[in-house]
């Protein structure tokens, strides 16, 4: 694919995802394999059957209601992150693990005023549009769908968050390294967590050096260039360390998820023509509303995760007052289903249909309550946008051969080539 190459060098020797692990042949491996690929179909046995199970310290929360319910209690079930955040930020507190506290109130409030809703009409639209417009106008009729999503979210959000990428690294690794690190080594991996204690400082260490540079340097526009006006002003809660660690957080926690969660969502439309007849309507016509509500259906059966995991600081019964309650008693680890939780025909009726007319509250893509991802706006505006340009193509087609199936690594998406007429 001949593409608009991304600000980000990428040196040959380390590719950007790591490789999976060898195939488990063993019945136990089998299982876990089937299991994985008929996720919708356990969870269902489970809502009707066992809502919550509980095996020792790890406690399954499936059905929508008591899935709310954990996730909106966030003194109670809290996320389990801090830890890893620690390695990442060198023990700077990110906002993603505080509870409700005024050290949460004042950090999210400042990156708000930074981060700011009006610029996505007047800034990340465009620069997403142009950006896609341009990979799909010189792929030759043939784009990789995770590399578009990929180069357009680090070539859009680097510029508008002011952090271009060292010269002789690929930030595209280190954040990959890093989020794996942080939401999906549940094992422990030492050969990663030898990559994360080489990329982490150098994260850091490269913030840390933007920001110096800044300061003796003119003026600019840009998330960082906001954090220290803000700074200037003596604003509580933006000294030197406190931005470059929500930075760090943003950089990390963010750039990774489009190329999963775009590439999936495409790769469900492929697999309904109808639904991709639609899409690739809507896409046409520019009604990017209709567009958008495609894109977030397609997404229901392929979200970002299935599960979001929280402890329990403290005893606390689910579902008190019903049949299904269960005590989850302290430190227990706690899977919120969100997959789970968004096919619970309890309240998303016909959850089996693919139907682009539900309502935003019946989607938990983005999480939900206090830690509800704090680029939602952004991701809801910019991830059908990504697809749009490639939806517009004529006669759209999964390329030959396994290449035009979507593939994964771990839990990220690897491949998917679809091809159209030029």
């Amino acid at each position: 694919m001949n593409a608009m190459p991304s600000r980000v060098p990428a040196p040959a020797s380390v590719p950007i995802l790591r490789a999976g692990p060898p195939p488990d042949s063993t019945f136990k491996g089998k299982l876990k394999a089937w299991g994985l690929d008929h996720l919708d179909f356990i969870f269902r046995i489970l809502r009707n059957v066992w809502p919550i199970p509980v095996f020792g310290k790890f406690a399954l929360v499936t059905r929508f209601d008591d899935v709310e319910e954990v996730l909106s209690l966030s003194q109670v079930f809290v996320n389990p992150y801090n830890e890893k955040l620690d390695v990442i930020m060198d023990g700077h507190t990110f906002f993603l693990g505080m509870t409700n506290t005024e050290e949460y109130t004042r950090d999210t409030t400042n990156m708000r005023m930074v981060v700011r809703r009006t610029d996505i009409e007047s800034r990340l639209i465009p620069a997403t549009l142009a950006s896609v417009q341009s990979m799909v106008a010189a792929s030759k009729g043939q784009v990789e769908i995770v590399d578009l999503a990929r180069t357009v979210t680090f070539d859009v959000l680097c510029d508008y968050f002011g952090t271009p990428g060292p010269a002789d690294a690929d930030l595209r690794v280190w954040t990959t390294r890093l989020f794996e690190f942080q939401f999906a080594d549940q094992a422990n991996d030492p050969a990663l967590r030898a990559e994360v204690d080489v990329y982490a400082p150098a994260l850091r260490s490269y913030v840390d050096s933007l920001l110096a540079a800044r300061k003796s340097g003119p003026p600019k526009d840009d998330v960082l260039g906001r954090c220290l006006d803000l700074q200037r002003l003596g604003l509580p809660g933006m000294d030197d360390a406190t931005i470059r660690t929500n930075l760090v957080g943003l950089i990390v926690g963010g750039l990774p998820q489009p190329a999963m969660v775009a590439p999936q969502a495409m790769e469900q439309l492929m697999r309904r023509p109808d639904a991709l007849a639609q899409a690739q309507q809507a896409a046409t016509e520019n009604d990017d509303q209709k567009l958008a509500a495609l894109i977030f259906e397609a997404m229901r059966f392929d979200p970002l995760a299935p599960a979001l995991l929280r402890t329990a600081a403290e005893n606390y019964k689910i579902a008190a007052g019903n049949l299904r309650s269960r005590t989850i008693r302290k430190g227990t680890t706690v899977a919120a289903g969100v997959r789970s939780a968004m096919h619970d025909g309890r309240r998303v009726p016909r959850p089996e249909v693919f139907d682009s007319t539900r309502r935003p509250y019946q989607y938990m893509h983005f999480g939900y309550g206090l830690h509800t991802c704090f680029a939602v706006h952004i991701n809801m505006a910019l991830l059908p946008l990504m697809l749009k340009s490639v939806l517009q193509r004529k006669n759209l087609r999964r390329a030959a051969g396994p290449d035009g199936h979507l593939t994964k690594k771990g839990i990220f998406a690897d491949r998917l080539v679809l091809e159209f007429d030029t």
